[in-house]
């Protein structure tokens, strides 16, 4: 779910940074990623469709209803970037989550311990229900399936705020299009995202390639 869903997902920003308690922000399911297509072909619900996996150019794919509607089922594919954590939020819908690509780490809880994170390889299955705090983190980058039944919104415990909020400069170091160094190698900011006390970039690097990198791995070119 910057990454990604990146988590996100850019409608409904609010929140504060380094709360001391839980700010709770309801977004739309696609506020923070970029790049939503249909990979349906337009399908109805009783139409008959195969969607195999393929590399994703955006950050979701919707391959079955739509996950606004109320009791609507869905299932959408979502991208995850190389680096990317996912900050504590909610949702009000049972989540069923599949590991399609790669390997996802996810847990439950209000609070973002890299510790408590399960290792969830490729095939791996995980349920959350509805209201229950969860995060997680993509390491490598990961493809996860995500069904359940409409309306699926996010609620991020410490809000959400991008590059593109009008006091972006108070919350973030970095602006979109600056160079910058992270871990030996150059890149580009492309997009910020920042969640209570998580602050993470979307850095594309020198072959076009993008991942997610938290604010202090970044230094000023």
């Amino acid at each position: 779910m910057s990454d990604p869903i990146r988590a996100a997902v850019l409608l409904s920003i609010a929140g504060a940074i380094g709360c001391t308690g839980p700010v709770v922000t309801s977004s739309p399911p696609m506020a923070a990623a970029s790049g939503v297509a249909r990979a349906d072909a337009g399908k109805g619900p009783h139409e008959h469709r195969i969607i195999p996996l393929k590399s994703m150019a955006g950050d979701v794919e919707i391959l079955y209803g739509d996950p606004e509607v109320p009791g609507e089922p869905f299932v959408m594919r979502i991208r995850e970037l190389p680096g990317a954590i996912v900050p504590p939020h909610s949702h009000p819908v049972d989540e069923n989550i599949t590991v399609v690509q790669g390997t996802w780490y996810f847990a439950l809880g209000e609070e973002y311990r890299a510790e408590a994170l399960q290792e969830l390889k490729t095939g791996s299955y995980a349920f959350a229900p509805k209201g229950s705090s969860m995060f997680g983190y993509s390491p490598a980058g990961a493809i996860v399936q995500v069904h359940g039944v409409g309306p699926f919104r996010i609620h991020w415990h410490g809000g959400l705020h991008t590059l593109d909020d009008a006091d972006a400069k108070s919350v973030f170091r970095f602006a979109r299009g600056e160079r910058i160094l992270v871990k030996g190698q150059s890149g580009r900011v492309a997009e910020g995202y920042a969640s209570g006390k998580i602050v993470q970039y979307e850095i594309e690097g020198p072959d076009g390639e993008r991942f997610m990198a938290s604010e202090h791995e970044l230094q000023s070119k």
